[in-house]
């Protein structure tokens, strides 16, 4: 039974979800944008319809229903893996040709999620935690740049980013700390807003982007012109699609973990359906590829609150953040490092949950020590070494260029692999027990 709570209390753990991934979701439009070449007015929709649509599609996973909506506290949020795919279809076929794929990606999301869903037999607890360790560890490079001001800062590294980066830190963890039920439930939020009053007193606060942003945005349906539609770039789109549903799977579990819930292959199938729907909402209004945000789990971890009407609250804030740019400008003005500060407290959060997944392993069996040690270390490897794999083919290249694909690749082969070698050894010993009798 899910737990009750108050419209108030919900509202802001709503909206500590909507901070807490904020700069995820403004990174992806402003990298993509800026590699194409868009002018200020093209990236000022793409940032608002990106944040409505993240708030459409994180509504629709939380609408459990027959056909779609996995019914736990998710956000979502365009998807990281989708950058560099669609940087590169936007160079060689055009901005058309990008939602073209992304429509066509969100339809074959929708019709495999069925099978898809019962690759469930794969995540066993030492396939789930390892997974769920590379998550945190794959996100925090991105909570420790933006702690330094955000990659391609001019003050990058700045003691003043580092002060308020720290600061922040040290308001969440004394809230954490000292804080008692509702107050230490939104210790991030209280840590954010913290920081931002510092950076306040240290900066002049320039509102004037508040000030020019108008009061209300209607998204268009196909801004950039109708879609095309190329086998190259479809393809591509497809491949993200997969990397999405992988990626998703892992969160999926590790909720259904902290709530309580074990999900079945239906379940699954539910959530990939719904992603696959706000892919397509995605290509439609000219957004991006969406998939559940693995930061906002830390924040169940952390606030402990594990009911849906909290995410609820962060879609419709999302949805109001893309359709009044006004509102939206406001969160423009929390600084990068501030951030920073709070996001890396909630990726090493998901490390934790995740060596936590992993106590229930029984590490004496030797095969689940291989699966965690191959896992991680060549996730890590391919986010140290990008280069490992430079000599691949470009689709095969970003598929295990993601530290976490490759390592959650390799924990669900590796099981595959060594469960099938102890099947085969228990049938060989009864085959032979059976030929001695």
């Amino acid at each position: 039974m899910e737990e009750k709570v108050s419209a108030g209390k919900a509202a802001s753990l709503g909206l500590q979800h909507v901070l807490a991934m904020y700069a995820g979701a403004m990174l992806v439009p402003l990298v993509v944008g800026a590699a194409l070449g868009l002018t200020d007015e093209q990236l000022a929709y793409l940032i608002s319809i990106d944040l409505a649509t993240c708030g459409i599609a994180t509504l629709l996973q939380m609408w459990k229903n027959r056909f779609f909506g996995i019914g736990l506290p998710v956000v979502l949020g365009a998807s990281f893996v989708a950058v560099s795919p669609m940087i590169t279809i936007g160079t060689h076929f055009g901005l058309t040709a990008i939602y073209g794929a992304v429509i066509v990606a969100g339809l074959f999301l929708v019709i495999v999620s069925r099978f898809f869903a019962h690759i469930l037999k794969l995540f066993p607890p030492v396939v789930t935690g390892t997974v769920v360790i590379l998550i945190g560890l794959a996100l925090i490079p991105t909570g420790i740049r933006n702690m330094a001001g955000g990659a391609g800062s001019p003050t990058f590294g700045s003691g003043e980013n580092l002060f308020l980066s720290l600061a922040t830190l040290a308001a969440i963890l004394l809230i954490q700390h000292f804080g008692r039920g509702f107050v230490r439930s939104i210790a991030v939020l209280l840590g954010i807003i913290a920081g931002t009053v510092i950076s306040g007193f240290l900066n002049p606060v320039d509102f004037e982007t508040v000030r020019t942003a108008s009061w209300f945005h209607v998204p268009e349906l196909f801004y950039f012109g109708v879609p095309r539609f190329e086998i190259i770039p479809i393809l591509t789109m497809i491949l993200v699609g997969v990397i999405v549903m992988i990626e998703s799977t892992g969160v999926f579990l590790a909720l259904g973990e902290l709530t309580h819930r074990r999900l079945s292959p239906q379940d699954l199938g539910r959530g990939y359906r719904a992603e696959g729907i706000a892919f397509i909402l995605g290509g439609l209004f000219n957004a991006f590829p969406y998939n559940t945000f693995a930061q906002n789990v830390g924040l169940v971890q952390m606030s402990g609150v594990k009911s849906r009407i909290v995410t609820v609250y962060a879609g419709i804030f999302l949805v109001l953040l893309g359709l009044i740019p006004k509102i939206a400008a406001l969160a423009t003005l929390i600084p990068t490092a501030v951030l920073g500060g709070a996001t890396v407290v909630m990726f090493g959060t998901i490390v934790s949950s995740g060596i936590r997944m992993l106590s229930r392993v029984d590490f004496t069996e030797q095969s689940n020590v291989l699966i965690v040690a191959c896992s991680v270390a060549l996730g890590l490897g391919a986010v140290v070494v990008p280069e490992l794999f430079s000599s691949l083919p470009s689709g095969l290249k970003m598929l295990v260029g993601d530290g976490l694909i490759t390592g959650s690749l390799t924990a669900m082969g590796l099981n595959l692999f060594l469960r099938l070698g102890r099947k085969m050894a228990v049938g060989k010993k009864e085959m032979d027990t059976n030929l001695v009798s």
